[in-house]
């Protein structure tokens, strides 16, 4: 009868160890998947920021082109209607008007390259700059973004997080990537 009673002791102290550990390792699972979340959120932010700053200086580079190059102004209008899109709307809307601006300015640079005199400008060459400094930033911020997503997307979708991640509705996100035509080369033909 003792030995019964320690016996169920011990059952029960087991059972509770189980559930106690269980439990711990599923909040320990919500709390990893919470942070790699946030990280992809605070990735985000970075990025956003970036854009504002890039959309804040395409303004001044309009202005400073418009002088010299008067039969580009589809470009320029092309650039000022993606610098209003890529302020609003989703980080995937985003993602997608950040690399047709990017595309658009890279067109941009290489029509300039006709006008020896807008070259030699100081406020062009330093809005060049300083777009080329914030794209590569852009670009560095978008490797740590998807780097984030990479670790977040495999985290959910691995036996046993996956059970956790779908009972709190956590879905794969998207990456910030360079779509086909963003890879290839500007090319650019003077009449």
């Amino acid at each position: 009868m003792v030995e019964m009673a320690a016996l169920e002791i011990c059952a029960g102290f087991a059972i509770l160890v189980a559930a106690l550990l269980a439990v711990f390792y599923a909040v320990s699972v919500y709390n990893g998947i919470i942070r790699l979340r946030n990280n992809i959120g605070k990735a985000w932010s970075n990025i956003d920021v970036l854009l504002k700053q890039r959309s804040d200086l395409i303004p001044n580079l309009v202005d400073t082109v418009k002088g010299y190059m008067k039969h580009e102004k589809g470009v320029l209008a092309e650039i000022t209607r993606l610098r209003t899109s890529v302020l609003k709307g989703s980080p995937a809307e985003k993602a997608k008007a950040s690399e047709k601006i990017t595309e658009s300015l890279k067109t941009l640079f290489a029509v300039a390259e006709n006008y020896p005199k807008l070259r030699a400008s100081e406020n062009f060459l330093d809005l060049q700059n300083k777009l080329t400094a914030v794209e590569n930033q852009i670009a560095d911020r978008r490797e740590f973004y998807n780097d984030s997503v990479l670790l977040f997307n495999t985290r959910i979708q691995m036996i046993p997080d996956s059970i956790i991640a779908a009972l709190l509705g956590m879905k794969p996100k998207e990456y910030f990537s360079a779509k086909e035509s963003g890879k290839k080369l500007v090319e650019v033909q003077f009449g």
